[in-house]
């Protein structure tokens, strides 16, 4: 009887993989780290004036608001959304484009308005990838037209909407408090609402102002299903300053 020997090469030993590190974002610097304490709440008042202080780039930075809500906004009896118009404006120059028909086209461009136009917009926005406006307005029998361009407008925050006094037949008055400071607020997927104040160019009297009307508008917008506490957290900060958080026990 013969036997057949087979040689087999030993079994290599293959390195244990290295653990996958965690990504972890940078924190934000703080240019002024004598001025700001991250865990002291202020008041209004004293949170802008270090908002100006901190706002130290070679540009007119934008101060911000960002507030955290106590809402659930996956229900939709708990959405807060609206607009309302800064006392100061908010330091930038705002395009405006009005879907509109007939008479409402000449009332558009006399309110303003920096576009003008209609279903001829379609191809040019869809196909052509024009953006070249910062709100859209339409009169409400225009929506239909509007509401093909869904898919493009909705995720960059474009799409007219009756709550936010963009869907009107006041054009007029919608171009013209628009180009005063209108801005709109609502919620994003964490139940935080962000938005601009001003610039730091602003006296603090002006910023003062405007923050104070955006959070008075917030509070009455408040649903009436919202359980506890409505304001968990409110904190202003520069395009490139640090966030400087505000007693919310001390607002409104």
């Amino acid at each position: 009887m013969q036997f057949q020997w087979e040689w087999k090469s030993p079994a290599r030993r293959i390195p244990p993989a290295a653990p996958a590190t965690r990504w972890v974002p940078p924190v934000p610097r703080n240019p002024c780290p004598e001025l700001v304490d991250r865990a002291t709440q202020y008041d209004v008042a004293e949170a802008i004036s270090l908002v100006k202080k901190t706002a130290v780039a070679k540009f007119d930075e934008t101060v911000e608001a960002h507030i955290r809500l106590g809402v659930d906004g996956r229900h939709a009896d708990q959405q807060v959304r609206g607009a309302v118009v800064l006392p100061h404006g908010t330091g930038k120059t705002v395009r405006v484009l009005v879907f509109a028909k007939g008479d409402k086209v000449a009332e558009a461009e006399a309110a303003g308005a920096d576009f003008v136009g209609g279903e001829e917009l379609i191809p040019r926005i869809q196909n052509e990838g024009w953006f070249d406006f910062d709100v859209v307005v339409a009169t409400p029998d225009m929506m239909g037209v509007v509401g093909r361009l869904g898919r493009v407008l909705g995720p960059k925050g474009l799409m007219p909407n009756p709550k936010a006094g963009t869907v009107t037949m006041d054009v007029t008055k919608a171009v013209n408090d628009i180009k005063a400071g209108k801005i709109e607020y609502r919620l994003d997927k964490a139940n935080i609402i962000h938005c601009p104040v001003g610039k730091a160019s602003f006296t603090e009297e002006q910023l003062t102002e405007n923050f104070n009307t955006l959070m008075d508008a917030i509070i009455k917008a408040k649903p009436a299903s919202a359980k506890g506490t409505y304001m968990k957290s409110v904190t202003v900060t520069s395009t490139m300053g640090p966030g400087i958080k505000v007693n919310t026990l001390k607002i409104g």
